[in-house]
């Protein structure tokens, strides 16, 4: 035990004992959640690093306090390894997390009343892709696209052209928190330069699998700014990145501060550079295409096992089971009973759900946490079979119970990293 956590557990046991029961909790259990990660030893080195201390209102070089010398070098670090990695021309590295980075990028080009064509929620969008219950949704007028999910969840891009030319958006957003399909940007940037749209990428799930050339990244295309979580796939710490054009930059720059944020989490600032030094290396890019590979299998033993998929597939990281068509219960009770055997997925919303978002039709699976801690082909195929078989025989408690120590003695062959 090292000293900062050996004062820990001296001056606040309560907390400490949560700390160790938390590790042990992702050690002895398999994460299936596709926003989840485990992160690298060396970003958790930087989060709990003497830069928590530091106030940085500004930007490097043009900062509001002193003694900035070290927060300068960290930033720009971040700065220069993002465009690097993404193939940006400028980025924005300050963004605490994922929403406050999409409302920057909203406020920093649209008027209270603007219209944005965005991806429906039920279909795959994210809450700030124009959810009513969100402060976005309340300000700016969000059109939403949907999928076909009789044609493998497939996009109608005449659909698509024919909402843009009858709404006239100044956005035309792509990006998904639940959507198993790769997007096609060129046809995106065919309907929004036909109707003078900017383009913007939501890629928050799948950054780590653009910068690992895994998967193709919007700003080939010739997109207007792209925005990303710094954790998921690409196993860094909780925060946002903005990446855009350089035409762009001092909008963006002035949204993120000072216009929705005061000063960033220098800390943060620092493990997203080390994270960017990561995504560089041949190792996760092999990383990038274990997590595909992994995916395929999963979800392809999913299907071979009576599983039906809202996609029929993935064509990335994720896959959303839809558990009513499966086995005969909703989401909620999917969740609960894998939760039992030590395998966390979470719920989540179908196309045109009839059910509410608390006890929705289905559940999301996904394999970055799982790909992190060293699990391949075979390792995804036998949890495969392990979720439907303990979905299908839920009520049988010795079976569950079997389950969890196979789990449990499974997961004790794969180390997490940084615990």
């Amino acid at each position: 035990m090292d000293a900062h956590r050996e004062l820990l557990a001296k001056n606040d046991p309560d907390l400490y004992a949560a700390l160790e029961g938390e590790e042990a909790r992702q050690r002895s259990g398999v994460e299936l959640i596709p926003s989840e990660n485990y992160t690298y030893p060396e970003v958790l080195a930087a989060l709990g690093s003497v830069f928590t201390n530091k106030y940085s209102e500004g930007y490097p070089g043009r900062r509001y306090y002193g003694g900035q010398e070290y927060t300068d070098v960290i930033e720009n670090l971040a700065r220069t390894r993002a465009c690097e990695v993404f193939r940006a021309e400028h980025a924005n590295v300050q963004p605490l997390s994922g929403s406050p980075m999409n409302q920057a990028a909203y406020l920093a080009f649209l008027d209270p009343g603007d219209t944005v064509l965005a991806m429906d929620l039920s279909h795959g969008g994210h809450l700030t892709h124009g959810a009513p219950v969100s402060h976005m949704g309340r300000i700016f007028n969000f059109i939403r696209y949907k999928t076909d999910p009789a044609n493998e969840g497939k996009i109608d891009f005449g659909e698509v052209r024919k909402l843009a030319l009858e709404n006239k958006p100044k956005i035309v957003l792509c990006g998904y928190t639940s959507y198993p399909r790769d997007y096609d940007y060129d046809e995106f940037k065919k309907i929004a330069d036909e109707v003078g749209a900017l383009t913007m990428a939501d890629v928050s799930h799948i950054g780590g699998l653009i910068a690992g050339n895994a998967m193709a990244n919007p700003m080939d295309y010739g997109f207007d700014l792209m925005t990303t979580t710094t954790h998921k796939s690409l196993r860094g710490p909780r925060g946002g990145m903005i990446l855009c054009k350089k035409e762009h930059a001092q909008k963006i720059d002035k949204s993120v501060f000072p216009g929705l944020q005061g000063g960033p989490h220098m800390n943060t600032v620092a493990a997203v550079a080390y994270t960017l030094k990561e995504a560089a290396t041949d190792q996760f890019k092999a990383y990038a295409q274990q997590v595909l590979t992994n995916a395929k299998t999963l979800a392809a033993t999913l299907m071979e096992e009576g599983g039906v998929l809202v996609t029929g597939g993935t064509d990335n990281h994720m896959m959303v089971l839809n558990t009513v068509e499966s086995v005969g219960i909703d989401g909620k009770q999917a969740e609960k009973i894998l939760d039992k055997v030590a395998i966390t997925t979470n719920k989540q919303i179908i196309p045109d759900d009839p059910n509410p978002p608390l006890r929705p039709s289905g559940i999301r699976i996904g394999t970055p946490a799982a790909t992190a801690r060293g699990m391949k082909e075979q390792d995804m195929a036998k949890l495969g079979a392990w979720i439907m078989d303990t979905l299908r025989n839920r009520e049988d408690e010795s079976l569950l119970e079997k389950r969890k120590r196979e789990v449990e003695e499974f997961c004790e062959g794969f180390p997490v990293p940084g615990i």
